[in-house]
């Protein structure tokens, strides 16, 4: 069972992407991270009201701070970055430089858990290096430069590492803690975290505009709610039922996903640069968690 949830949080991620990618044609990737960040906070609030159980006083102070710094490294900063290469390189290449999150993860584990790190693993993180350097290669999206791709693969690089030092610094927490109260006490500290930059940016009006309901909700609603809310539950449902490297594995089968999706929905080219990008990295993804 827990297979199943691993790979359909692929197929939601991926729909979510695609969905991301059409709201950030009119929002800016801070806002739309914030407008993500916000309304899935009230869906974990309310999901907690419904099933009756507590999010705040059932933890230390300390529990609560790392969660926090985790939500704000990982979710407010990683994912605002995560939008600004998705909107400059199209989703194809930001699927492939996602293929960085796990080898960040094992990496910021061996550096700041001590936890082993294996030849396999360092081969499969060159493999995966290899295939975000192909995917630098690839020709721009219409309308972008060389730079802005490469910028936006910097950007992509960069989520990919905050993302990973995010979850690692909460593992101590997230081992002794309840999966889906942590995810809601991350969820819901970033929120507090971004509100005041949110308030104090000069183009506040502009953000909180996105609150009221417009054109942008087509795509902006559903995709929180899949890529924010459902795809995050199905995740820990996945690592939950089956063992943590297998529901990885799986879960990056999003990147096939999100590649087809945006050859189909978004009109992005399926060129043979691409699919050996996608081949090296889903290779590299592999031996990293295998080793």
């Amino acid at each position: 069972m827990g297979e199943l949830f691993a790979l359909t949080t692929a197929v939601t991620w991926a729909i979510a992407v695609i969905l991301f990618k059409k709201s950030g044609e009119k929002v800016p990737p801070f806002a739309l991270n914030f407008f993500r960040v916000a309304v899935s906070s009230v869906l974990f609030v309310l999901m907690f009201v419904i099933i009756r159980k507590p999010i705040f006083g059932v933890a230390p102070l300390t529990d609560y701070l790392i969660l926090i710094a985790s939500g704000v490294i990982a979710i407010a900063i990683s994912d605002t970055l995560f939008h600004m290469c998705l909107n400059r390189v199209g989703a194809g290449l930001n699927a492939i430089v996602d293929g960085l999150y796990s080898p960040s993860i094992v990496f910021f584990a061996w550096l700041l858990l001590g936890e082993r790190l294996g030849p396999w693993q360092l081969a499969g993180m060159g493999a995966v290096l290899l295939g975000v350097f192909i995917a630098t290669r690839h020709a721009p999206p219409p309308g972008a430069t060389r730079r802005q791709l490469i910028f936006g693969i910097i950007w992509g690089v960069l989520a990919m590492l905050t993302l990973g030092i995010g979850i690692v610094i909460a593992k101590p927490v997230l081992n002794r803690s309840p999966v889906l109260w942590a995810t809601a006490v991350r969820q819901i500290g970033s929120f507090l975290a971004m509100l005041p930059v949110a308030i104090l940016l000069p183009s506040r009006r502009k953000i909180f505009s996105h609150f009221r309901p417009s054109s942008s909700w087509k795509y902006m609603i559903p995709g929180t709610v899949i890529g924010s809310f459902l795809a995050l539950i199905l995740w820990i449902a996945g690592m939950k039922y089956t063992q943590a490297s297998t529901a990885a594995i799986l879960n990056q089968t999003s990147t096939i996903h999100i590649i087809i999706m945006a050859t189909i929905f978004l009109g992005e080219p399926l060129t043979r640069r691409k699919i050996a990008a996608v081949v090296l990295t889903l290779v590299g993804i592999v031996m990293v968690l295998a080793g």
